[in-house]
């Protein structure tokens, strides 16, 4: 199930729609140490432009990275802008596309002006009733 982040609290202008959604990656790159990894994880959050991950792995700010989607096999390469609190072992990491890729998630990503209450958001019931 993937919700649509509440972005009215963020004083930052996202340039795409942000959607909580957990999509299995593996992240490849060189970690603090200098040394190279690879790690499988799910993201947090996704966007046209990146995603928003989990690593055990420490990684510094401006790293480039390798971000393979576990579905479809496909690989974009992007660098760390975000390093965010550590929760359980794990840091929340922003990752950013060389390029933006939104098909890269296979996801429609809702426009910037949607809500719950915009007029074309529907409940799953309401979607049933209009279906039927």
């Amino acid at each position: 199930m993937s919700q649509v982040a509440n972005t009215t609290t963020n004083p930052v202008r996202r340039r795409s729609q942000r959607v909580l959604m957990q999509v299995g990656v593996r992240i490849r790159g060189t970690d603090t140490q200098n040394k190279p990894f690879e790690e499988e994880t799910v993201t947090l959050a996704i966007n046209a432009h990146g995603a928003l991950v989990s690593l055990k792995s420490r990684i510094t700010s401006g790293s480039k990275m390798k971000m393979k989607h576990k579905m479809t096999e496909e690989e974009q390469e992007c660098h760390v802008v975000f390093l965010g609190p550590v929760r359980e072992g794990k840091a929340e990491i922003g990752l950013e596309f060389s390029e933006p890729r939104p098909t890269f998630w296979r996801v429609a990503f809702p426009p910037e002006d949607w809500t719950p209450k915009h007029p074309e958001a529907r409940t799953v019931s309401r979607a049933r009733l209009v279906e039927k």
